[in-house]
Formats: structure tokens, C-alpha cells, sequence
């Protein structure tokens, strides 16, 4: 084999790749700090167990990814080492997040109604008092 053959080929040669060079290489996140901080913070599982920066992974492994809201399931498909286009970094993973129910769209649909923008903390008086009144509408 040459030495500047594809990177496709040299990707194929990995066994294993460090969890946060994956998660940031994948585009899964947008630096690696940011994917080291959370793995560190709990906010990746890897096969069900926490999954910390310096952990290996290999094709087959399934993540768990706490997002703002939801979470996000992938399975590693293939590895890399360095950094790809996006388009190619798409294909190291399939993406396996189910669809929010129903109930998790009435509820974001309410939430952008009143016009509350981060769900994630808890709403202050005024934007209950908006809640209330779109429940009372219904």
C-alpha cells in the first residue's frame, strides 16, 4: 500500500479510537474539549456504562448522548483518527434517536407559543402566567 493512499483506507486499519477524538471528529460535537467535558460530566454512555474521554471505541458500540432536551442515540459504523468533511463524517455513525411522542411535541409547541425559549430551566412567573393562560385556551 502507498503511503498517500485515501484516508478511507487508513480509517479501515483503526481498531479503536479514543471516545472524545470520535465524538469530535463524528461532528458531534464541536471541539474536543467540549466533547472531553462531556464525557466527564456524564452526559455520554457508551453500551450503557458511563463513558469517559479516554475510553476506546470500536464499530458496534452504541452511545448515548444527554442533549439539552432530549437524547441522542448512535451506533459507531466506522472509525476515524482525523478529520473528515462533514458529509463523511455522517457516515461514521447511524443515527438511532427515536421520534419525540406526541405529548413531547404538544408540549414544545406550548413552550415556543408563549414564547419561553430555554426549556431547560424552570419557567419564571410571568412565563407561568402565560402557560396558564394558553392550558385555559385549549
Amino acid at each position: 500500500m502507498a503511503p498517500h493512499d485515501s484516508q478511507s483506507s487508513a480509517s479501515s486499519a483503526l481498531t479503536a479510537v479514543r471516545l472524545d477524538v470520535w465524538l469530535d471528529i463524528a461532528c458531534l460535537f464541536k471541539t474536543r474539549s467540549q466533547a472531553t467535558a462531556a464525557c466527564k460530566g456524564g452526559k455520554v454512555e457508551v453500551n450503557g456504562q458511563a463513558g469517559k474521554p479516554n475510553r476506546l471505541l470500536r464499530p458496534g458500540d452504541e452511545l448515548r448522548i444527554s442533549r439539552v432536551g432530549h437524547k441522542q442515540v448512535v451506533v459507531v459504523q466506522a472509525l476515524a483518527d482525523r478529520h473528515l468533511p462533514k458529509a463523511q463524517a455522517r457516515q461514521l455513525y447511524e443515527d438511532r434517536t427515536p421520534l419525540p411522542s406526541p405529548e413531547e411535541l404538544a408540549i414544545k409547541r406550548m413552550l415556543r407559543e408563549a414564547g419561553i425559549r430555554k426549556p431547560s430551566k424552570a419557567p419564571d412567573k410571568r412565563e407561568r402566567r402565560q402557560l396558564r393562560r394558553l392550558k385555559e385556551e385549549r
